[in-house]
């Protein structure tokens, strides 16, 4: 999947939490968000205004859930996996270590494999 693809399928499945979402999808996705955070902060700086960037964040906010949801299913875990981005540093370095793991080749209890 391409970076423009996988923007778009984020925001198609904004807030969908079912399926699954290949590696490909989730880090494109991951990218997006980075960038977009980087230019709105900037915006921020430049303007003096510290509004913008919580905004976008909380626009963002159910995309990221959803896209993060779909792919530990792509994995074969469920989405209370996620919950382990409340245990600070550990949680966040084994959550990444989920994202990066490869998906699995056939169907699974949350659906085929995604494109």
């Amino acid at each position: 999947m391409t970076f423009t693809e996988a923007v778009k399928s984020g925001f198609q499945n904004y807030a969908v939490f079912t399926g699954r979402t290949g590696r490909s999808t989730f880090w494109y996705w991951v990218l997006f968000g980075l960038i977009v955070s980087l230019i709105v902060n900037a915006v921020d700086g430049v303007l003096g205004v510290r509004m913008l960037a919580p905004l976008v964040s909380l626009g963002l906010l159910l995309p990221n859930l959803g896209m993060s949801v779909r792919r530990l299913h792509d994995i074969g875990k469920s989405w209370k996996w996620i919950l382990l981005i409340l245990i600070p540093v550990l949680g966040w370095i084994y959550l990444i270590y989920l994202y990066v793991q490869p998906g699995e080749g056939s169907a699974n209890a949350y659906g085929s494999p995604s494109a």
